[in-house]
This record gives C-alpha cells, structure tokens and sequence, in this order.
C-alpha cells in the first residue's frame, strides 16, 4: 500500500530527528571518553593524588607535559581514573610515585599528534554516520514510493529536495508519439465521445485549416463520466492518433506539503508541453485541484488555491496555436471551480458514459480477441445481462472469465465460463467455506422463488434466467437474476411499481411460509426505499406532490445520493409516501405468492436440493400442470 505524500515527509522527519538524537547522544556520552581508553574519568584535586600515593593506592600514573595533566589508576578499580593539574615546582612528585610503587608514564606530544584522530572520532566520524543514515532513509523510502517520484529526490541537496534539486519538477510521465500505443479503434463502447475528440486530432494534424479560416480549437476538453468508462483510455487515443508526445499525471501529483510547489509544478509542466509541442497534456481526477473555492480568506487551503490559480494562468497564457491541447478527467464535474469551465479553458464537455447495449458488445469483443475460446461464443447475452456495467468491468468479466477455464484445466474459455464470470464481477466468489443450516436453507430458497414468482406474475417485469441459494463472497446468501429482453431507457410508473413488489417479494414469502422475518431482506429493503423515495422526489410519480422536484441528486457519476430540498413538514409528507408505497408493493406481493403458494412451495424444494436453477427451468416448472396443485375455487 503506498503511503501518501505527507506521512513519507512525517516519516523522513522523524527518522532525520531520531538520527541527530543518536549523534547527540553518541557525542556527549561516548565520544569523549574514547580519547582515555574507554575509562570513566573523574576530575579530583591534587591533594587527592598526594593522599592516594601517600596510601600507595595508585597503580599507574600517566603525565603530559604540555598541559601538566595527570591520569591515574587506582588498584583494584577497574574501568576508572582520576584526573588532576599537577604543580610543576613539586620536584618530589617523581620520588613520591616511585616510593608507592606506581607505574610512572610521561608523555612529551609532538605537534598535532592525536589531535586529527581525536576530531574524526568526536566530530567527523558521528556526522559520516549521520549523513549515510540520512542517505540510506532516504534509498528506502524512495524504493517504496517509486524512484520517479521527485519529491524524494535528495540530488540537489537537503532533504526531499529543499536544497534544490527537483524542487518544482512536475514529475509528469512523458510518452513519446510513437510508443503511445493507443488509439481510437482501442476504444470501445464510446462513438460519441470518440466523434467530439476527432476534431482535437484533425487540429492536431492539420492546424493550417483552422488558422486559414480564423477558427480557434478549445484550449480544453474536459472527459467526465462514471469511473472506469475509458477517460484515460481516450486521452491517451487522442495523442496517438495524432501522433505527438503524451504528457500525464495526476491532480493528487501537485498537492504538496509545502506552500507553492503545487503551483511550481504546474508551471514546469506547461513549460515542458511548450518546449514538445505540439502535444496533448492530459491531467487525471482534476477534482483533486480544482474544487470549487470557498471565497472564505483563511479558512481555504492555501496550497491548493495557488495551485489551482497557477493551473488558470497557465491555460490562459499558452497559445493554442502551437498546438497544445489540455484534456482533463473526472468523475465528480459538479465540484469543479467555475472558473475552470469558462471560455478558453475547458469549455469543452465530453461525456463518457456507460456503454448501452451495442457499446457493451463492442467492449466484449475488443477483449475477448486475446482470449482463446471455444467456437459459438454469444456475447451478446453477456452484454444483455450487464447493464451499467463499465468497460473495467467488462474487461475484468472476459478476464475471470479465462481464469476460470485455466482453473478448471481447460486450454480454451466456454461461454459458461463468461457467464459465471458476470456473476463473479457482480456477487462475488461462490463462498463455499459458508454452511448454511438446513432451516436457514429452506428460508433463503423460500426468499429466492418469492422474488422470481412475483417477477414472472408480473407483465413488465425483466425474465428471470438464473436462481441461487449458493451463498456469495458478497455477503448475499442467494440471488435472483433477471436479464432485459431489449435496451430500455425510459420506465413507466407501472413498470416501477412491479419493480418495487418484487424487491418486496423475498419477505413476503418468508412471512407467508415461516410466519416470522430475517435479516435476509435487508439489501431489498434498501433498495426499495431509494426506489420509492425517487418516484416521489425525482421522477414526479405522485399524486400529492406531483411534477415537482424535492431532490437533488449529488455526485451523479459515483454514489447518487439524493438530497431532500423541501422544508421540515414537507419531508415528514414524502417519508409518509414513500412508506405507502412499500406497503402498498408489499401487499401486492403477499397476493401475488398467495395465488401461488402451491408453486412456491413446489419451486422453493425443488431449488432446495439443487440450488441453482436457470430461468428456463424455473418457468417450466411454473407453467407446468401439477394434478396435485388444488383447483381455483369458483366465486
């Protein structure tokens, strides 16, 4: 896991800190004594060394001349000595040392001797250590976030390049126009998206065209929609087409710790696409700089203010004629400055959105031709039975795919094996680790054919084609799978409404049958209640409230989340709607299974045992004639 830009500063910091604290440490406690051997040296006076070689206690004495110290051991304590200024008129110290029977040892010093090696030991010595210390953190930490990444280049000297260096570098990654790779026919799923950027590539190309007839290219393209739909994918496709170098990072790239280098960064990364042009920069999750500014003074984050200034400066300062082309990437444009979307920035909007129908296909195809499958491949289902899914998650579906016929020991994918993988992508892994209990089965099995019937009860409702009770790494203990016959981009309120007794339909059969309820609702619940709580608030399917909008969708590209936007008393009446019309779905569900209950109990035992049915299966079962099935009483 990489760890973010500001914990590797903390880290170096620290580790900067704890290093000079051994040093200190070292210097002060350590050091000094290796110039006497490694002994404990205590200062004492001169009448001290008198009375110790009066007491013949003294077993060495060493004198230096030039500063008329004396060291001295005394016998039997190992590991000290004693210091002290002997006075040069004493001309009876030598006869005293010699009358205790101390070893006597004088030393006349040369000039420098020692001194050079005493100054390595205390002073140059440590400060060596220190700086291979220093050096060694730093190899690490840039081996663990990347040896590209120029906030942790030391070259220029200080640390995390405060002595220079790469300080202000972009750090952006270069792709030369023929190692691209890319482009348009890569991408798939995305005609419309592809059209709006071909004109990027013909200006690209031909920008005497333009200039000829006094037409000036946006300066920006901004690429929005849902993660994973090819934002990235696209840009890259737009500078091999046109065959010139590709510059990319990423918006989290320029937040710094430090004030300005964001803006530093910016401005090397035009400098460089000037210097290359013509060129197509292309700047990923542009959110992270280009938020919307609070206006507030102090309370705004300095940093990415600058940034996001410098970021405004620079696009109004190149000149498009050379043919530098900035496209940008997010999936969350709501939160973008609007001064970022004006003219002569990015005002141009190109949506990547999910692929419909076709587009799935098409997608499927597109990675399907570097896997080896078996003859009769139909993709066209697993496009059917994929709606809303992404282009990373198709490629992941064609991936699982072929990893599971390896898994199996086969040479070539089935389309069972795709099939499988849709439901991998979407559930998860079979979780064959879970055991259910045999009542807890019975329940889940009840809960499952409780979805299907009322779905297959029901004119608008999708076909069901696959019943489970195999729980899922998911959390899903079963599920029900229902695949449109055809796209669909508009829904009736009817159509809404079925939807809605469906998701009722797994409680309803376990009240019906066990007369109790589980947990095992929860996620239909949950999903029920947005889709209730849109009808009345988004899609204006209420009688009380009518075409009225109560609420805001945030964040359309990832979570959608709804916001009420309605006084205090108005949100009690929609949670009083709302509620309504799940009791109402509920209702019709339990009378859906009611008309029913011989099939439910027959479908729930029959799924029972094998656990997993497919959709033809279960509606031959339905429609077929039992004679032990009780006739319809006559009113």
């Amino acid at each position: 896991m990489e760890m973010d830009d500001h914990k590797r500063r903390r880290n170096l910091i620290l580790y900067v800190l704890i290093a000079f604290a051994v040093y200190l440490v070292l210097s002060s406690v350590l050091f000094p004594n290796f110039k006497n051997g490694g002994l404990e040296v205590k200062e004492v006076a001169y009448s001290q060394l008198l009375k110790d070689l009066e007491n013949k206690k003294v077993d060495e004495i060493s004198y230096t001349t030039d500063d008329a110290q004396a060291l001295y051991t005394i016998k039997g304590e190992e590991g000290k000595a004693y210091q002290t200024t002997t006075m040069p008129t004493d001309v009876d110290l030598t006869n005293r040392i010699e009358e205790a029977g101390a070893t006597l040892k004088v030393t006349i010093p040369k000039q420098d001797s020692g001194m050079w090696t005493y100054l390595f030991i205390t002073v140059f010595a440590p400060m060596l250590i220190f700086f291979l210390l220093g050096w060694w953190l730093n190899r690490r930490m840039k081996k663990a976030m990347g040896d590209d990444n120029p906030s942790m280049d030391f070259s220029g000297g200080g640390f995390g390049g405060l002595g220079g260096g790469n300080l202000g570098k972009s750090g952006a990654r270069i792709v030369a126009s023929k190692d691209v790779g890319v482009t348009f026919k890569d991408v798939a799923g995305q005609e419309e998206a592809k059209e709006s950027l071909k004109e990027v590539v013909d200006f690209l190309e031909k920008p005497k065209r333009y200039e000829e007839i006094g037409a000036k290219l946006p300066r920006g393209a901004l690429l929005v929609g849902p993660p994973g739909t090819g934002k990235t994918l696209l840009a890259k496709a737009v500078a091999g087409e046109a065959g010139v170098p590709f510059f990319s990072i990423s918006g989290s790239e320029f937040v710094e710790m430090f004030v300005g280098r964001g803006a530093a960064k910016v401005r090397d990364l035009f400098k460089q696409a000037k210097e290359k042009a013509p060129c197509i920069v292309f700047i990923d999750e542009i959110d992270t700089i280009g938020k919307k500014r609070d206006g507030g003074g102090f309370s705004g984050n300095d940093e990415r203010e600058q940034t996001l200034n410098q970021l405004l400066t620079e696009m109004d300062g190149f000149d498009n004629q050379k043919g530098i082309v900035v496209l940008a990437a997010t999936n969350r444009p709501d939160s973008l400055d609007a001064a970022l979307l004006r003219p002569g920035r990015f005002d141009r909007r190109v949506p990547v959105e999910l692929p419909d129908l076709a587009g799935r296909k098409a997608i499927l195809e597109l990675h399907s031709k570097d896997v080896k499958t078996e003859p009769g491949i139909d993709l066209t289902a697993i496009a059917r039975a994929t709606p809303g899914a992404s282009g990373a998650d198709l490629a992941n579906i064609i991936n699982e795919g072929a990893l599971r016929a390896v898994r199996l020991g086969r040479t070539r994918a089935t389309q069972e094996d795709f099939e499988e993988s849709v439901e991998v992508v979407i559930a998860g892994q079979q979780r064959k680790s879970t055991v259910l209990s045999d009542h807890e089965k019975q329940v889940v099995a009840y809960h499952e054919i409780g979805h299907a019937i009322v779905a297959a009860r029901q004119k608008g409702s999708a076909p069901v084609t696959k019943i489970t009770i195999v729980p899922r790494t998911s959390g899903a203990l079963g599920y029900t799978m229902q695949v449109e016959e055809d796209e669909r981009f508009l829904t009736t309120k009817q159509e809404v409404l079925d939807k809605l007794a469906v998701y009722c339909g797994g409680r309803a059969a376990e009240e019906l049958i066990f007369g109790e309820m589980t947990t095992g609702a929860a996620s239909d619940i949950e999903q029920a209640t947005k889709l209730a709580r849109n009808m009345i608030t988004r899609f204006g399917m209420s009688d009380e409230f009518g075409m009225m909008a109560l609420g805001t969708v945030q964040n359309a590209y990832l979570n959608q989340d709804t916001s009420l936007t309605c006084a205090p008393g108005t949100a009690e009446r929609v949670d009083a709607a709302v509620r309504k019309l799940i009791f109402e779905a509920h209702d019709s569900a339990l009378q859906i299974l009611r008309e029913n209950k011989f099939k439910l109990h027959e479908l729930a035992h029959y799924l029972y045992k094998k656990e997993t049915i497919t959709g033809d299966e279960f509606m031959s079962l339905l429609t077929r004639e039992n004679p032990l099935m009780p006739k319809p009483t006559q009113d």
